[in-house]
């Protein structure tokens, strides 16, 4: 019997260019709030959940009030007004949800992820969405969050393929077991060291190919 298989895709800089974004308004909410932004406070939230990410904002930075609504809501503006989605990211997901099912895990918000997936018109090829806001915010790169959606994809994890482009999602998504492709993006790419946990590191969504996934879950 032929095992189940699945694609599952992180969201923010892997399928929209959005991490720019979220840079601009958490360090612009300091200058709001008149406090230092550390240098590397961008690069420790990558993948962190929405409660990891408030209680940073709060407790390490200083920013002041509901920190979190502050954020989504600045976050959800920028998007409505323009969400920079990644080339080739749309006809990638078609192409493998007319393979595969497809999964979304991200540690992004469920407004936020809702509200992206519509924007780009895509929601309908996602069999399941997960943030790591709704696992009681564990986010990456712990697996818990990869881990839940091959469980509801009903999917063995060594027959899942994981697309990331962050060192905490490569190694979420490793340490859940899965096959892992890594898309660096421009913006703090993962280095040389970074990237070694992925079984295969291309350079944009135009190679996600289905042939490339088949290979991959050839070796599982």
């Amino acid at each position: 019997m032929h095992e189940r298989e699945a694609v599952v895709f992180d969201l923010d800089g892997t399928l929209t260019d959005t991490e720019t974004i979220w840079d601009r308004v958490r360090s612009g909410l300091a200058v709001t709030d008149g406090v230092p932004w550390p240098d590397d406070a961008t690069q420790k939230m990558i993948g962190m959940s929405t409660q990891e990410w408030s209680a940073y904002l709060a407790d390490v930075v200083g920013i002041r009030g509901d920190v979190r609504r502050r954020t989504l809501d600045a976050v959800l503006a920028a998007y409505r007004e323009h969400l920079p989605v990644l080339p080739g990211a749309v006809e990638a997901l078609h192409r493998l949800a007319a393979r595969w099912p497809l999964g979304l895990a991200t540690s992004s918000s469920r407004v936020l992820i809702d509200a992206s997936l519509d924007i780009m018109g895509v929601t309908d090829l996602f069999e399941i969405t997960l943030t790591t806001e709704e696992l009681g915010g564990v986010g990456k790169p712990a697996p818990d969050v990869y881990l839940e959606a091959c469980r509801r994809l009903g999917v063995e994890p060594a027959h899942a393929v994981a697309v990331e482009d962050s060192p905490n999602g490569l190694v979420s998504a490793h340490d859940a077991g899965m096959r892992v492709v890594a898309i660096p993006p421009a913006f703090h790419p993962p280095t040389a060291t970074q990237l070694a946990v992925a079984d295969v590191v291309v350079a944009s969504l135009d190679d996600l190919t289905v042939d490339l996934v088949e290979r991959l879950l050839g070796r599982a």
